[in-house]
């Protein structure tokens, strides 16, 4: 699809926009011509992707904690988005367990006020809302979950994310299904997501990166959990087309869909940290016991309704993604002025595969 006829000078809201998924949808956003506008909690990390390349990005940036509804309304209502990206987020399972209040305020009466916030407006608007892979029940099986699985989670993080989409099925069939003209929703599942500028702390490859690039030794504390690795930009891909084609027909209205590769196995973590070794020679690595809280060693999603329904698929197969990987932080590591390019180089070659 040609996202720039769908979204060029439209106006195009980013919750999270300087995290690490809307830090990539910010960029690509801004090469197809948007007029972008962004809610988040402010970060001032220098090495933040974000923080790195604004200044070549023309978005108007409003600092504003979600479980504040007073002002993410007054602000949404303000902007009157044609589209709008929901991924602000607490994403970390260690930090809910450490701060469920926050974990469970941010992640369900934040996406409330969101979708309290989308209904308010008069003019007509897509929104797809980002929840998690984790937000299903897992049972540690083979066979990839399915949009109508069970929901639910363990660890706080995973529970707040499934109690957020039976909040949104809730809210769509009691204030949007053939109540609401001007707004059209629907929520985004994505598998284990990777890529240049991830500095999320106790996840691994931002941890891989963060010892790597200084030349120290990561301790790997599960090599033998599985993920289904793909690169951000395959995530993101599948929310441009889900807006793009909600845009365009009701038909997708209310839905839940799941973007994960077919095109990468259900790879054990040392195997991925082998395989970046062949592209960086001097990574060192040790693997240690230290398992302070259940985190699922197997989950992996069932991408056919999104292939089905959207044409949706991935493009990128395992070497690509972690030559993609590789690239950008061996780039931040010799010139950071030059992310930007680097992003948008990434971005370009994606797109046209």
């Amino acid at each position: 699809m040609n996202f720039v006829k769908i979204f060029k000078k439209k106006k195009v809201l980013i919750t999270g926009f300087n995290g690490f998924k809307g830090a990539w949808l910010s960029i690509w956003l801004n090469q197809l011509g948007a007029k972008l506008y962004g809610i988040s909690l402010k970060n001032n990390d220098k090495k933040n992707h974000y923080n790195l390349v604004k200044k070549k990005i023309n978005l108007k940036e409003f600092y504003i904690d979600i479980r504040d509804r007073k002002k993410l309304k007054k602000t949404i209502l303000k902007i009157k988005p044609d589209f709008v990206f929901h991924l602000a987020a607490q994403s970390i399972v260690y930090k809910s367990v450490k701060e469920p209040a926050f974990n469970w305020e941010t992640n369900v009466i934040g996406f409330l006020n969101i979708l309290l916030s989308l209904s308010q407006l008069k003019n007509k608007c897509v929104g797809v809302l980002i929840t998690s892979d984790k937000c299903y029940k897992n049972l540690e099986r083979l066979k990839g979950y399915s949009e109508e699985d069970i929901l639910g989670g363990i660890d706080p993080y995973s529970a707040s994310k499934a109690s957020s989409e039976i909040l949104f099925n809730s809210f769509f069939k009691t204030f949007i299904l053939n109540k609401n003209q001007y707004l059209r929703v629907a929520t985004a599942r994505a598998g284990n997501v990777i890529g240049g500028g991830d500095w999320t702390q106790m996840r691994l490859i931002p941890d891989c990166m963060k010892k790597w690039l200084y030349n120290k030794t990561v301790m790997i504390r599960n090599p033998k959990a599985t993920r289904p690795w793909q690169h951000v930009l395959e995530a993101l891909n599948g929310y441009l087309l889900l807006a793009s084609k909600m845009s365009k027909s009701k038909k997708l209205n209310g839905e839940s869909f799941n973007f994960s590769s077919n095109k990468i196995k259900n790879e054990p973590v040392i195997n991925f940290i082998k395989n970046i070794q062949k592209l960086w020679p001097n990574i060192k690595w040790k693997v240690v016991k230290n398992k302070k809280f259940y985190e699922s060693k197997l989950l992996q999603l069932n991408n056919q309704k999104a292939k089905k329904k959207l044409k949706w698929s991935a493009k990128l197969n395992f070497k690509e993604t972690i030559v993609y990987l590789v690239e950008w932080y061996k780039k931040f590591k010799t010139n950071k002025d030059l992310i930007y390019d680097i992003s948008v180089k990434q971005i370009k070659l994606f797109d046209k595969k």
